[in-house]
């Protein structure tokens, strides 16, 4: 493709993301669509003189509250798309998320819908992906149970009324609390509601609920609220607090694969410290139950070099393991 070509076409892109930004945000100022482009404010102006020019009908306000935007009835259809566009439309997926909330057969629709509003020249496309990707977000041993409280739960979160419920904490504790329930977030196959309690947001897994109560009164949310910036941020933190408890091992190298499929993210080899074959390998996880449950695993194959905490708790534990055993 010549300079002149790839030029021509990194307009059209633009062009067109200026349509979706305006039909899917509303009014929007020149600055604000310069700095989303990624382009100075006089190239943004030259692109809706060119749209207007063109007979999309968008129109700019001047003064306070002014700004760009396009006609109500105005809609763009799909054939401004290009091929990676129509790629990332039809990946293969799991539906089981979906149908968790009833959304199941409504996603199938979606897809033969976008398929059969596509130009017949994408259809090709669409069926070329969809052959050789697949996204499956589901962990391999899913638990297919709903919870007994699930359209409650639904209703709750859409409905924003308030709930009573009993809840079963990590200590298998159980007790009564009253909350508002914002969002319902799937991850790796596990709902959880997040909910506002005493003034702050916590995340609940739904299958720990041992009762639910729908109230008559409902709640206000944050006008601030954005669930994806809110659950990036909040699985940050929670990564951070999983990796608090820090050890160091020697492992013999037929066991090092295995510690890095157990834990992903969560290692860090010494180069430098071999000894006979075996690695001094680093582990971050968040508590030292877990590290003790990982040497027993790997007996005969690990030395604990730190911390010394460590090796005097798994030394207990193994003669309180063979006392019970003579």
């Amino acid at each position: 493709m010549s300079p002149n070509n790839e030029e021509t076409a990194v307009r059209a892109d633009r062009l067109l993301s200026i349509i979706l930004l305006l039909q899917t945000r509303g009014k929007m100022t020149a600055k604000a669509l310069a700095e989303e482009m990624e382009v100075s404010r006089r190239t943004i102006l030259r692109d809706i003189n060119a749209l207007s020019f063109s007979g999309v009908p968008v129109y700019s306000e001047g003064g306070h509250g002014g700004g760009v935007a396009l006609a109500e009835e105005y809609r763009t259809t799909l054939t401004g798309l290009n091929t990676l566009e129509v790629q990332s439309l039809f990946v293969a997926h799991n539906n089981e998320a979906l149908r968790d909330v009833g959304l199941g057969d409504a996603g199938e629709r979606l897809i033969l819908k976008l398929l059969a509003a596509l130009p017949q020249t994408h259809h090709s496309t669409a069926d070329h992906i969809r052959q050789r990707l697949m996204i499956d977000p589901t962990w391999w041993w899913h638990e297919t149970s709903i919870s007994p409280f699930w359209e409650e739960i639904q209703q709750a979160v859409y409905e924003d009324r308030m709930i009573k419920a009993q809840y079963e904490n990590d200590d298998g504790d159980i007790t009564e609390r009253t909350l508002a329930p914002y969002s319902l977030i799937c991850k790796s196959s596990v709902w959880y509601l997040l909910a506002e309690r005493d003034g702050d947001l916590r995340t609940y897994r739904v299958d720990r609920f041992h009762s639910m109560q729908l109230l008559d009164g409902s709640f206000t949310r944050r006008p601030d609220f954005d669930l994806p910036a809110y659950w990036r941020e909040h699985t940050q933190k929670l990564e951070k607090f999983l990796s608090g408890y820090h050890c160091t091992l020697r492992v013999h190298p037929d066991r090092i694969s295995f510690i890095k499929r157990l834990m992903p993210g969560r290692w860090e080899m010494d180069a430098d410290a071999e000894d006979g074959g075996w690695k001094t390998i680093s582990l971050s996880m968040d508590s030292d139950l877990l590290a003790r449950m990982l040497i027993f695993g790997l007996s005969g194959f690990v030395e604990i070099l730190e911390p010394c905490e460590l090796k005097k708790a798994v030394e207990a534990q193994a003669r309180d393991i063979l006392k019970q055993l003579a």
